[in-house]
């Protein structure tokens, strides 16, 4: 796992700058060095540069990057981002086209399936990836992305240049880019946010490969195709097979990604997707002598402030505790302090480049943080709740009538800090709506489904499409901040183009959501942890921690420079903080209430002050 940079230009020559282009490159991966600390190399030749660092998975000596291969004169250069998990068929598969291998990296494998089969490599990787292929003999750039968008790619056209990078910041260290934002900008910060309308980066000109897309640069132009889509026809499996190809292919997943040539951790919150997973890999690792190390988190003092609700019913803590002696596993409880989440809130932004899910981001970077000491492999249970449907909005008829983003319908708990001639410019219940219907629009839809199916079929859809890669982002950043590679074994794509046509009736049977994926996992989990009601990602209930959150805005309200007192009305955020704090009122998914709108505004002013943006 790893950082990639780099940029082209066709009707420049790189050679006649060439220690400036060097320059660049190297200030470009140090911006991204938290992404992997073990090798860092570049590449230049007459119209690319490319540039990488690394964090060492996978043939920790010999898979250096970026990394060139030369054929009948012509050089190919690849620098890339990602695990392949077919790698060795791969492999296989080239071999006997005649291809030679120098090392057992699934970067070569990449770049050597692109010297065999062009941009019919891409379509047979099963993977998280984001790379960059210079062909210098067509003088040709391609980059491309995995099909959940596990793995990032920006990039930024000025003039003839393109510059690309796996994360926002890595852009600006171009001398070609600044930060800058547009009123589209702040639409997508304060009416989508922290979700994000996919391909664009909010920043000016800044844009995000888009996931399941390939972006080729060349003679003719700059050109996005897709290479894989969804497609909707008829389920045809009867109930018991389905059960039974959900559980080979979550199984077969989590084999695969349990490829490593450094030991691999799994995170275990005692709920149903993370005990799944961990099951899997315990069972993966039967035989091999190897013992699995575990984490769970959770904050100070949430013994004594938890207060049960409809999302979060109960604590995880006994889950985790039945389960460890179970699957005989090394297991370690992080707990994090309501001070220290705070201070992340920051952090949290500087990982991203933007504000984000406040406090759920920045407590997930304090506990990769501890586990990247410790492990540079992590499997997780993110995503099943998108495939398999376990959010309210897939079945309770309030959230799923919404005519707009189930997750976030009410935009008035959005502008209740704004001010009112903010909200008249930005009109951003417009804009969420306008964006809304363009994914609506873009859906494969299935002639002849009944109304049920239909809107089953759409918020299925939005959920793939807009908080899957939310999830998957906060996942990547914090993840990859800490030195530490996520794998999401529920991402893999054959799992989600199962998933699509699967009935919603098929996927929640009664009352119990996910039930499917409860079905295909009997005899894997004990009945109380598999039949458990869902508990989403754990939050903090100290009251201590909503009154920090309140002096802290107020302190930033009361500096006249503060850059966020262009957007909000001290008036309404001081009646807003001196009224009740709803911890019931989420306005993004589950976890986002009322403090957390506060902590968001805290990160909004944060990133304005770090890239000196202006309203």
């Amino acid at each position: 796992m790893c950082g990639i940079a780099g940029f082209s230009s066709l009707s420049g020559n790189y050679h006649h700058h060439s220690a400036a282009s060097i320059n660049t490159l190297v200030a470009m991966r140090q911006r991204i060095a938290h992404r992997g600390h073990d090798q860092t190399g570049e590449y230049l030749c007459a119209h690319a540069g490319l540039a990488h660092t690394r964090l060492a998975i996978r043939d920790i000596q010999l898979g250096r990057q970026p990394m060139t291969r030369r054929r009948e004169g012509a050089a190919f250069s690849i620098a890339y981002n990602g695990e392949i998990y077919n790698a060795d068929e791969l492999r296989e598969e080239l071999r006997a086209l005649g291809a030679t291998f120098e090392t057992a990296s699934d970067t070569e494998v990449i770049l050597e399936g692109y010297i065999h089969w062009g941009d019919g490599i891409i379509p047979r990787l099963n993977g998280i990836f984001a790379f960059a292929v210079w062909d210098d003999a067509k003088r040709r750039l391609l980059l491309a992305r995995d099909r959940s968008g596990v793995k990032p790619l920006f990039y930024a056209v000025r003039g003839d240049e393109i510059i690309f990078a796996s994360e926002i910041k890595a852009l600006f260290e171009h001398p070609a880019l600044s930060p800058e934002i547009d009123t589209d900008s702040l639409r997508e910060i304060l009416a989508l946010g922290p979700a994000r309308t996919d391909g664009l980066g909010v920043f000016s000109g800044v844009r995000e490969v888009r996931m399941g897309r390939k972006l080729i640069w060349d003679a003719e132009g700059l050109r996005e195709i897709p290479y894989w889509r969804l497609e909707s026809h008829p389920h045809e499996d009867s109930y018991v097979m389905t059960v039974e190809t959900v559980r080979h292919l979550v199984r077969d997943a989590v084999r695969r990604q349990m490829v490593s040539d450094v030991p691999v951790c799994s995170f275990l919150s005692g709920g149903l997707d993370s005990s799944v997973v961990t099951a899997l890999a315990c069972e993966a690792l039967k035989g091999s002598g190897l013992t699995l190390s575990t984490f769970s988190f959770d904050f100070t003092g949430n013994d004594r402030h938890f207060a049960s609700n409809a999302f979060q019913p109960e604590r995880d803590r006994p889950y985790v505790d039945a389960l460890v002696p179970l699957l005989g596993v090394n297991h370690t409880h992080l707990t994090c302090d309501e001070r220290d989440l705070i201070g992340l809130l920051d952090e949290a932004v500087d990982a991203k480049d933007l504000p984000g899910m406040a406090d759920v981001d920045a407590s997930l970077l304090a506990f990769c943080r501890i586990v990247a000491a410790r492990n540079k492999v992590a499997l997780t249970g993110e995503c099943a709740d998108e495939i398999f449907g376990g959010y309210p909005w897939f079945y309770r008829p309030e959230l799923m009538g919404a005519d707009g983003f189930p997750w976030a319908a009410d935009m008035s708990v959005r502008e209740l800090l704004l001010k009112d001639d903010l909200i008249a410019e930005l009109r951003l219940s417009e804009y969420a709506h306008r964006r809304y219907e363009e994914s609506l629009a873009a859906m494969p839809r299935l002639p002849g489904e009944s109304p049920l199916a239909a809107r089953q079929r759409e918020i299925s859809w939005l959920n793939l499409n807009w908080f899957m890669p939310t999830l998957l982002t906060r996942m990547d950043r914090t993840s990859m901040y800490s030195g530490l590679e996520a794998r999401v074994p529920f991402a893999d794509h054959r799992i989600v183009e199962y998933l699509w046509n699967v009935p919603f009736y098929m996927k929640r049977k009664g009352d119990s959501e996910k039930s499917l994926l409860r079905d295909a996992m009997r005899g894997l989990l004990p009945d109380r942890v598999l039949w458990r009601k869902k508990s989403p990602y754990p939050k903090t209930y100290d009251p201590a921690y909503t009154a920090m959150l309140k002096a802290r805005l107020t302190e930033i309200l009361s500096d006249p420079a503060a850059p966020v007192r262009a957007l909000i009305d001290p008036s309404k955020a001081r009646c807003f903080m001196e009224g009740p704090m709803q911890t019931s009122m989420p306005w993004f998914g589950q976890l986002m209430a009322a403090p957390q709108l506060i902590a968001y505004f805290i990160q909004i002013d944060t990133w304005m002050r770090k890239y000196n943006l202006s309203v």
